[in-house]
């Protein structure tokens, strides 16, 4: 039997929509010296998207926690709150818990929005010695489709679970790297595999960010105070206007790198040029 080279940590978070609290866990990859890191999944994703990613960080010798998000994984499957805010509250407690002073936010997708909404919030402002900077992957600051809502939950919904074995669930969430990652969150029952969320929740999860009268997150955006790097893929969902504009609102702290012929899951297409461009980074930064 192999030991895990992670450890699990559970918070219970309440609020004052959840007052008997919301169980949160995370991957905890160890180490106490250098630059600590939060690892933020994407929709319908698991904090075990990030293990290629975290053991390369934590060889570096930072401390790194990956967080199964609200509704995902080994959290609370059916949270109450399933808000913007709710997510981002989740990540910031996360840092206070742990004291993590000096962190990075790394986050993709989904759970980039949360790093990037978590950056440029007020609380940001009043925990200004836990957060050094932010790591987006394949995510901005614009209002998502109204159609994203549908696509995507009806995306979730057609999956033919429970998937028989490992490899039809690989063939069908994508196959290669991305189809593994997204095996690896499935969870082994008598009759199959099935995936540990409710495809409801998350629908109601992303219902926020497709609103047709919804502005986008530009006001976070041009509050946030600390470094940020964004990787986008070369067929990711990032327009080149939507960057642009990112790059006119924060013009001094905004690093953008793109990968050619990566998508939308590069953090499992490519964890080894993510790890360099995350490393370079830092050492831009002079946060290493």
């Amino acid at each position: 039997m192999t030991t895990a080279p992670w450890t699990e940590h559970v918070l219970v978070r309440k609020s004052a929509r959840e007052p008997e609290g919301v169980r949160l866990s995370l991957r905890d990859w160890g180490g106490d010296g250098r630059r600590p890191f939060l690892l933020l999944h994407g929709l319908a994703g698991h904090a075990g998207e990030w293990d290629g990613l975290a053991r390369r960080l934590r060889a570096d010798g930072h401390r790194v926690l990956a967080l199964d998000q609200r509704g995902h994984g080994a959290s609370e499957r059916h949270p109450v709150d399933v808000s913007r805010a709710a997510y981002v509250a989740d990540a910031l407690a996360v840092l206070d818990h742990f004291a993590l002073d000096g962190a990075v936010l790394l986050g993709q997708s989904y759970g980039a929005h949360a790093a990037l909404l978590a950056a440029g919030s007020p609380e940001a402002e009043r925990r200004a010695a836990r957060l050094a900077a932010v790591v987006l992957v394949e995510a901005g600051p614009a209002a998502a489709e109204p159609s994203v809502l549908d696509e995507v939950g009806g995306w979730l919904r057609a999956w033919p679970v429970p998937f028989p074995d490992r490899e039809a669930a690989v063939a069908h969430l994508g196959g290669g790297p991305v189809g593994e990652g997204w095996a690896d969150g499935l969870e082994v029952r008598d009759d199959g595999l099935w995936p540990r969320f409710d495809p409801e929740v998350m629908v109601a999860s992303l219902a926020e960010n497709t609103r047709p009268d919804h502005p986008g997150w530009w006001r976070e955006w041009a509050a946030i105070r600390v470094p940020v790097l964004a990787v986008l893929g070369e067929k990711g969902i990032i327009a080149a206007e939507e960057y642009a504009e990112m790059a006119r609102l924060q013009p001094d702290r905004l690093h953008g790198v793109g990968l050619p012929g990566a998508g939308h899951d590069l953090h499992l297409e490519r964890p080894e040029p993510l790890h360099a461009l995350v490393r370079a980074f830092l050492a831009e930064t002079r946060l290493a």
